[in-house]
């Protein structure tokens, strides 16, 4: 799951798109570089998300697997390329 994108299912930032930096068996670590940091991510049951199984970075998900230091920069900028591709999938609606 590390490197994929996640949207949260439940709880205040529902519908919110983050980067999945570390999982373990139960929980999923999420960054998107501005508000939850590499350093100070959101804890997040698995359950409260879903995968976006189509999208991820490749550069930053081999970073995170050899643990490898990831910027909030570029999870901003795997997050902006994300919904980029939306906005053209979608016609821009």
């Amino acid at each position: 799951m590390t490197g994929f994108l996640a949207s949260s299912k439940a709880g205040h930032d529902k519908d919110k798109i983050y980067v999945i930096i570390k999982d373990d068996k139960e929980y999923v670590w999420l960054a998107d570089g501005k508000y939850k940091t590499v350093e100070k991510p959101k804890k997040k049951r698995k359950k409260h998300i879903q995968i976006v199984r189509y999208f991820y970075n490749e550069k930053i998900k081999d970073a995170l697997i050899e643990g490898k230091k990831v910027t909030d920069l570029e999870i901003m900028m795997t997050l902006k390329e994300y919904k980029k591709q939306q906005m053209s999938d979608t016609g821009g609606n």
